[in-house]
């Protein structure tokens, strides 16, 4: 019996890193397609936008599988979700990518797991080691010096705008993980965006273009990128995967996304990738091997 349960847990486990690792390769290209679609649209109607896309497929979700509605003590959480999530970090990283290059701001991700991880102690009531954070800390050292290396001096408006979008991104997803635990991974990030549509919806229109002639179809893909798998798709798997394996020792796998994310920005926008950025982001990739084995 034993036995089993330990089988069981580490297959849940191992459940959780697939589902993160998902999650991770469809939050790769957020910045990219934020990057290509504030370039013709305006950063505060893509975030609008983007929710209410995502909002009224997640509506239609919930309606046709005739999902249980949250109670009243998960609905601040939810609220607390949406803010992270929805509103904060897709507002302020399209307010930053207006200074920023996408590959410059893809850097920032490397604090994500630090931000997750911290928000799980303080919300998720997790216990990580002290070498967890040994690593942790160590990998955002490393971002932060290549951000004040490359150019915190020269935009410091747009790295501030992405600081607090990590911070609130990763509050965001620690308090969904939370409540995956009893409400479900992907009913999370859909009531999220349900909750989120009375106020989303009047402000696309508030806030839309006088005319869209002018506005090139690469910013639509964009839209339809960070509105469909940014906002909907990648949340079902990271919410999923961070309940399975935990918030601290999935969060980790974040480091991930800048790696991805460089290589989106090369292929798709001919941005510059120096070396430096490459050295910098491989070796945070590195720091994830030490802080996983100390995530419990």
């Amino acid at each position: 019996m034993k036995k089993t349960a330990i089988n069981y847990g580490t297959k849940i486990r191992s459940n959780g890193w697939i589902n993160g690792i998902i999650g991770v390769l469809l939050f790769s290209g957020s910045l990219p397609a934020t990057r290509i679609a504030v370039l013709d649209l305006n950063p505060i109607f893509l975030t609008v936008s983007r929710a209410t896309i995502a909002g009224v497929l997640a509506l239609g979700g919930l309606i046709i599988f005739k999902e249980r509605k949250p109670t009243q003590k998960q609905i601040i959480p939810l609220f607390i979700v949406a803010v992270g999530v929805v509103i904060g970090f897709p507002l302020l990283s399209a307010l930053a990518l207006q200074y920023l290059t996408s590959a410059d701001s893809l850097v920032f991700l490397g604090l994500l797991p630090l931000a997750t991880a911290s928000f799980g102690v303080l919300r998720g009531g997790e216990k990580p080691k002290p070498l967890f954070w040994l690593f942790s800390i160590i990998g955002s050292l490393f971002i932060i010096g290549y951000a004040i290396a490359q150019g915190i001096t020269t935009s410091p408006l747009g790295n501030s705008l992405m600081l607090v979008a990590v911070i609130l991104c990763g509050l965001g997803y620690a308090e969904g993980a939370k409540l995956s635990k009893t409400l479900g991974g992907w009913q999370v990030i859909s009531w999220a965006l349900v909750l989120s549509l009375p106020f989303m919806i009047p402000l696309v229109f508030f806030y839309r273009p006088s005319s869209f002639a002018n506005v090139d179809i690469k910013a639509w893909f964009g839209l339809a990128y960070v509105s469909i798998f940014s906002m909907f798709i990648a949340f079902i798997f990271w919410y999923k995967g961070l309940a399975q394996g935990g918030i601290a020792s999935i969060g980790q796998l974040q480091l991930l996304q800048p790696f991805l994310g460089l290589a989106v920005a090369s292929i798709f926008l001919n941005e510059k990738v120096s070396l430096n950025m490459i050295g910098i982001t491989m070796a945070v990739i590195l720091c994830v091997a030490g802080s996983k084995k100390y995530a419990k």
